[in-house]
């Protein structure tokens, strides 16, 4: 981009336009993934509605290639392009309850952490991921998954409406009543429809939840992934709880004899009676007698910031994820081959619940396709040195490729990273494809929102 493109940019917009030559573009090209490195030709931090809709004219209008970045993780680091333009919404960052309604409209730049302070002090909070520092953009277009899954659905089943610029530079509210169409596919199909500046979603009544962590041995892999897959699913929807493998970090509340030790484990929410935890978990001692075994009352933001500092901004990442249906005997083998020989001690692999409430979702009405999953697993090879970024993506494609086979053939889209194939993506919508691709074709024909994975205009 010429020095003059740029300086019309930025007297187009009200936010800062921030270049390859100003002080703060390194920071404003960082994403959470180190082992992302794009430089973008400008990263234009919107500052509301109206100056996304002139960012969006603008880019469009000169023929450059336009990213989008919410405020979040990006894993895949999707929201920068080399040579374009990032609309970064990360100065939208705002939350306003309404607890008459029990709704709260949040800006497009918003931390999930934002979201759950905001909401906590009128005892209410709605469905999200598993981190505070998790942007709520990326988080409901992809779906939405997290400690409150099996209670209160999806983080997209929560949507009231949304407030999109779209790639005319328009601006539309989608919801069931008005744009039904872009309303549906917001729903799971990702960054592809347009912009959204702000959410609305449906709260719930949640303020202390009961933490739990069972930990064992990796070893014993076989005899807890075989009664966790036959415990859960008939477990109470107050109960939610990932199964992970990892390495035990040096800090409370875990004792130091367990202190770097390779195990594997559930992290459960309760939302019911907090009295009630201890009694809803007695069956883990059918798994074996854990290790470790902790439960204490928290406040539900606590817990999602919890997992903050273990694994902070600036880690070399790569991740890919699958759904499952069923966990055989077959795949746990997978499992114990790879638990048991991690690369680093940040790498791990998760299974999140994804039934309950959101299998009461018809599965056609949101463009998320695998209403019958019953898992949401994700291969996450972590490091600080990137000198290992070598070793932890060799650790987690080998993983997947061999877990695949034992998969529904289609993963959260959330959990894709960057250079999968289109059908990889095909197959995370499964025959929704079809239907996304026109709707595309409606609101988007020239796929100027392609820097995502992305679902290509009909023609």
């Amino acid at each position: 981009m010429d020095a003059s493109t740029l300086e019309a940019m930025r007297t187009a917009l009200r936010g800062p336009v921030i270049g390859p030559q100003d002080p703060a573009y390194a920071q404003a090209r960082e994403v959470y993934n180190a082992m992302v490195d794009t430089r973008p030709a400008a990263v234009v931090r919107c500052a509301d509605a109206a100056d996304v809709m002139a960012a969006v004219d603008f880019i469009r209008d000169q023929g450059l290639e336009l990213a989008v970045r919410g405020g979040g993780h990006s894993g895949a680091g999707l929201c920068l392009v080399d040579d374009g333009v990032t609309v970064d919404l990360s100065p939208m960052r705002w939350v306003r309850v309404d607890p008459a309604t029990k709704t709260a409209r949040v800006g497009g730049g918003c931390q999930l952490g934002d979201l759950d302070h905001a909401a906590h002090a009128f005892e209410l909070a709605t469905p999200g991921g598993i981190m505070s520092t998790t942007g709520v953009a990326g988080l409901t277009l992809g779906g939405g998954h997290g400690h409150l899954t099996r209670k209160y659905g999806l983080t997209m089943d929560n949507l009231v409406d949304a407030d999109v610029v779209l790639a005319d530079g328009s601006f539309v509210t989608a919801s069931e009543d008005d744009h039904p169409d872009l309303f549906w596919a917001l729903r799971g199909g990702g960054g592809n429809f347009g912009i959204v500046t702000s959410f609305r979603f449906r709260l719930h009544p949640v303020h202390t939840v009961g933490l739990a962590v069972s930990l064992w041995p990796v070893d014993h892999i076989h005899e807890v992934l075989r009664w966790y897959r036959d415990f859960l699913p008939q477990a109470p929807e107050d109960l939610n709880g990932f199964f992970a493998v990892l390495t035990v970090p040096p800090a409370p509340p875990f004792p130091e004899e367990i202190h770097g030790h390779p195990m594997c484990g559930v992290v459960w929410c309760w939302t019911g009676d907090p009295d009630g935890i201890e009694q809803a978990l007695a069956p883990v001692n059918d798994a074996g007698v854990p290790a470790f075994h902790f439960s204490a009352p928290m406040p539900y933001p606590a817990l999602q910031g919890m997992f903050d500092e273990l694994i902070p901004k600036g880690l070399q990442w790569y991740w890919r994820g699958d759904f499952f249906n069923r966990i055989t005997d077959d795949a746990i083998d997978v499992h114990a081959k790879y638990a048991e020989n991690l690369p680093t001690a940040l790498s791990t692999m998760h299974l999140y619940p994804v039934d309950g409430a959101a299998h009461r979702i018809g599965p056609d009405d949101t463009a998320w396709a695998y209403r019958d999953a019953l898992w949401s697993g994700v291969i996450g090879g972590i490091d600080p040195d990137p000198a290992n970024a070598g070793i932890v993506k060799e650790w987690c494609v080998d993983y997947w490729e061999d877990l695949h086979p034992h998969s529904m053939g289609g993963g959260y889209v959330n959990f894709m990273g960057a250079g999968e194939s289109q059908d990889r993506v095909r197959a995370t919508y499964r025959d929704h494809y079809d239907r996304l691709a026109a709707i595309k074709h409606t609101y988007d024909p020239h796929n100027l929102f392609h820097a995502n994975q992305n679902i290509a205009p009909a023609t």
